[in-house]
C-alpha cells in the first residue's frame, strides 16, 4: 500500500512557475514509477509527466513540455513537477499516481496507475 501527498499548489500568474511535490508513504517508493496528471473543471484527467523508478526515464504531455519538468529523489520518496512559464491553462487539480510498470507503455491511461494522491489546485491567472 501507497500512500502519496501532494502539496505546493497555489495561485500564480501567467508567465510565473511553482514546483509541486508529491510525498510517498512507505519504503518501496523505489518500487514505483511515478506520474503526474491534472484535471480542469469540466474536462477529464489527462496525463502531464511520467518518471521511471530510477529516474532515468521521462516522457511529458505535449501540452507541457518544454516548460514542465519531472524528477523525483528516491532517498526523501518524493516526485517533483517544475512548472514553468504557466499559462491560464494549465489550471487544474494536479495529481500524482504510482504504478510498478516501469515502462512508457500506456503512461497516459489513468487505469495503468495502482495508488493516487487527493490533488493540489493550481490556478493561474492571465
Amino acid at each position: 500500500q501507497v500512500q502519496l501527498v501532494e502539496s505546493g499548489g497555489g495561485l500564480v500568474q501567467a508567465g510565473g512557475s511553482l514546483r509541486l511535490s508529491c510525498v510517498a508513504s512507505g519504503r518501496t517508493f523505489s518500487s514505483y514509477a511515478m506520474g503526474w496528471f491534472r484535471q480542469a473543471p469540466g474536462n477529464e484527467r489527462e496525463f502531464v509527466a511520467f518518471i521511471s523508478r530510477s529516474g532515468g526515464t521521462t516522457y511529458y504531455a505535449g501540452s507541457v513540455k518544454d516548460r514542465f519538468s519531472i524528477s523525483r529523489d528516491n532517498a526523501k520518496n518524493t516526485v517533483y513537477l517544475q512548472m514553468n512559464s504557466l499559462k491560464p491553462e494549465d489550471t487544474a487539480v494536479y495529481y500524482c499516481a504510482a504504478r510498478r510498470l516501469d515502462t512508457v507503455v500506456l503512461v497516459s491511461q489513468e487505469r495503468r496507475y495502482d495508488y493516487w494522491g487527493q490533488g493540489t489546485q493550481v490556478t493561474v491567472s492571465s
